[in-house]
């Protein structure tokens, strides 16, 4: 042994010279690259060229991407049938030679490993095809790395990267995407990976930042801002896609065909792609039912873990657009977004628009109680919801949430009342929305038809005109809309948009006979905008045009009988005069 040291000592410093020369003649052949590969895979006495190649995987180098292929061809070659044979990262070597051996090349494939991670993120790496390259690659690793099994330490140290790093990856996880989140238990290690960075995140580092202090911080090489590590890992989240509803026959597709779902409940009527060829491939399967729901809790709590940090404004937003559709439906239990849910709903202004659609799904689909939907809801309507982006989804939840019957009146009465104020200083499009929700109140809701012609007997009331509803009371109980009319609909029929003129007469039917009527679709309206008014202005067919007629043509543009004592004369005329 003591003569194979000597002997791999002189091959290790004939090599260092040879790599100092290398440094030294940047125009070196492929060939020496190859040569190095064939020897390494050859035989042992060559291993000393194992660290030589794995200088060429080096990011800051500047060696051809020819000579990166070849170390990654060599090195990938040489380490597979080896897997199995090394002990873990943490294990100490014994006396034994073999095992001083092993423990020296597992050392060795870490390095490659953690080479791959920084050539996969390095912006140096500007060719898209390379890059796949170094990524399949480092999977393959993943996927035969733990004695056959799926390895998880490497793939975690992959998220890990990916989160923390400072550059652009959308190459990069567009490849995740397309490529390996088809894979049921990458998709798996993906979501406890990121738990568990979630979970060691500081959170006063993700607090919003004032921006100088910011960019101080990104200028810092390898080291993420708060808010930056929230977006990589709301990036990375969101690319996942949710577990599908298979069928009773239908399979799921692995990476690795053994590991984390096997063995737990043996069913001989499913089959997982990827186990062909393995022993026991059917019996050592769990059934698809129990692979649903570990990754409902994998998913859930991944997402659980992100929706806890602070979330910078426009990561907020796209969070509770998507929430509803992305999310809920794939919780193990979608109660426990209550807490997120409503502590949006309370901030106000777009973001409470944008939590209804998920609060509402919670309460109507999972028995989530919130006493204080209405008066949020009462509070949210403003002239500036009827501009806003996602008015059209908010004026639908707002139909649906007034559709229950067992509503009090006077809860219907201050909805209808307040809508119609509002129909005072909404755009026309706005007005057409309200007089539609109204029109749906009436119909639901026969005991606030008195707000059509209320007869007040109090005559002091009546003669001064005052209006006893108190639009500024967000208290509905208080709000004296039931003594009040719907007076402002009424200055609509002369409204100067033809449309809304001619809506409002639908007011005017008996609405408490329900079935002579029907409940106006809301979403026809919802999304409309004076574009929208003129399209439809300019596609009617008017069957009536008003000509003006006269038997002399005019001379002037106002006659004099027009402004009695008035005298009209041209400024030519007076000049003349003087």
């Amino acid at each position: 042994m003591s003569s194979i040291q000597s002997s791999s000592r002189k091959r290790k410093n004939k090599g260092s010279g040879d790599n100092s020369n290398r440094k030294k003649k940047p125009q070196q052949d492929l060939s020496d690259v190859r040569k190095l590969g064939e020897q390494l895979l050859s035989s042992r006495a060559h291993i000393n060229n194992l660290p030589l190649l794995l200088n060429f995987l080096d990011p800051k180098s500047s060696y051809p991407r020819e000579f990166l292929l070849e170390s990654i061809l060599s090195l990938q070659s040489f380490f597979t049938p080896l897997l199995s044979q090394l002990p873990s990262s943490s294990s100490k070597p014994t006396e034994d030679p073999e095992s001083i051996y092993h423990t020296w090349v597992r050392s060795k494939f870490d390095e490659f490993v953690q080479c791959l991670i920084q050539l996969a993120l390095s912006p140096t790496l500007s060719e898209e095809a390379l890059r796949e390259v170094v990524m399949d690659t480092l999977m393959e690793c993943v996927k035969s790395g733990n004695a056959g099994n799926f390895h998880s330490s490497i793939y975690h140290k992959f998220i890990h990267s990916l989160v923390y790093s400072t550059h652009e990856a959308d190459t990069l996880l567009s490849l995740l995407e397309t490529k390996y989140f088809k894979y049921i238990d990458v998709r798996y290690f993906t979501y406890i990976s990121l738990e568990k960075i979630t979970r060691t995140l500081d959170v006063k580092e993700c607090q919003d930042m004032e921006p100088e202090s910011a960019e101080t911080k990104d200028e810092i090489p390898g080291k993420a801002s708060g808010q930056l590590l929230v977006r990589n890992i709301h990036h990375i989240i969101s690319k996942i896609p949710p577990l599908e509803k298979l069928g009773e026959n239908s399979e799921y597709e692995m990476w690795n065909g053994s590991g984390v779902f096997s063995k737990e409940g043996k069913t001989k009527s499913k089959k997982i792609k990827g186990t062909e060829g393995k022993q026991g491939e059917v019996n050592d399967v769990i059934s698809a039912a129990n692979i649903s729901k570990k990754m409902k809790v994998k998913f859930s709590k991944a997402w659980m873990s992100f929706l806890r940090l602070p979330l910078p404004i426009d990561v907020y937003k796209e969070v509770l657009v998507t929430l509803h559709q992305a999310v809920i439906p794939y919780l193990s239990n979608p109660i426990l977004l209550c807490d997120f849910l409503t502590k949006s709903y309370d901030i106000g202004g777009v973001i409470s628009v944008m939590a209804l659609s998920s609060l509402f799904i919670l309460m109507t689909e999972h028995g989530l109680e919130y006493p204080n939907l209405y008066g949020k809801l009462y509070a949210l309507l403003q002239p500036s919801i009827f501009i806003a982006k996602h008015r059209a989804k908010f004026f639908q939840l707002l139909d649906s949430c007034l559709k229950s019957p067992l509503l009090p009146a006077y809860l219907a009465a201050s909805f209808a009342k307040r809508l119609s104020r509002l129909a005072l200083t909404v755009p026309p499009s706005g007005s057409l929305v309200i007089i539609a929700l109204i029109h749906n109140l009436l119909r639901r809701h026969p005991s606030v038809n008195c707000l059509v012609h209320q007869e007040d007997d109090n005559e002091s009331t009546t003669k001064s005109g005052i209006d006893p509803f108190n639009n500024e009371e967000t208290d509905l109980l208080k709000t004296n809309a039931m003594r009040s009319s719907l007076w402002e609909i009424d200055t609509l029929r002369h409204h100067y948009c033809p449309p809304v003129s001619r809506f409002v007469l639908s007011l005017e039917n008996d609405l408490t006979v329900r079935s002579k009527t029907t409940e106006v679709a809301v979403k026809d309206f919802s999304s409309g905008s004076y574009g929208t008014i003129f399209k439809d202005e300019i596609r009617r067919r008017v069957k009536q045009v008003p000509l003006a007629f006269y038997k002399v043509v005019p001379t002037s543009l106002f006659s004099e009988t027009d402004f009695g004592g008035w005298v009209f004369q041209s400024d030519d005329k007076s000049s003349q005069d003087n």
